[in-house]
């Protein structure tokens, strides 16, 4: 069993990453939005509580799974306990199954990334990214809130790596963990 979690800031390419990963190895993709749409369909609004309640569900029922992996992705803010927290826990479920946990940071400038965030894939999965005017703004207010970009030497997890894919197609992108991880 591998967990393989792909994080960074909005827009940054950890959908399109994990697609292209999934293509190419026997891992399923569970990127944050599936959960995060799901919910918002149902509660017509944001809801913390239930989307982890229901991303914490999955992760504990795949886990006891035959299934080789999953990729997870998730916008992480590394100034935020929070956030650490939850992917704590998250490990904290895969490692009762003895999983290997792999752990890859994307970056990319912010122009990159809005120029991404109305790309017609994100469109496509992203229900919530629609509204492109208030999808820019979101992604502008989650790079003032949130420290997107761990520091040098933050990283302490085993089988870590960090992409600047600014420049980077979400194939290569994909070919380089597979490489890397051996998946």
């Amino acid at each position: 069993m591998k967990l393989l979690f792909i994080f960074g800031s909005l827009a940054v390419g950890k959908m399109t990453t994990g697609q292209e990963l999934a293509k190419i190895t026997d891992l399923k993709l569970f990127h944050n939005h599936m959960s995060i749409d799901f919910i918002m369909e149902i509660f017509d609004e944001f809801n913390w509580d239930v989307i982890c309640k229901l991303r914490e569900f999955i992760f504990e029922e795949f886990s006891k799974s035959e299934k080789y992996g999953l990729i997870f992705t998730y916008s992480m803010g590394f100034n935020k306990q929070s956030e650490w927290d939850n992917v704590n826990r998250i490990c904290d479920i895969f490692n009762k199954a003895s999983a290997e946990i792999y752990f890859v940071e994307l970056m990319a400038s912010q122009e990159v990334r809005l120029q991404r965030n109305i790309t017609e894939n994100r469109l496509l999965h992203k229900p919530s990214k629609r509204d492109i005017e208030k999808s820019n703004q979101d992604l502008i207010n989650f790079d003032i809130k949130y420290r997107c970009v761990s520091n040098e030497g933050e990283i302490k997890f085993n089988n870590y790596m960090k992409i600047d894919n600014t420049d980077l197609s979400p194939e290569t992108v994909a070919k380089m963990i597979k490489n890397n991880f051996l998946l």
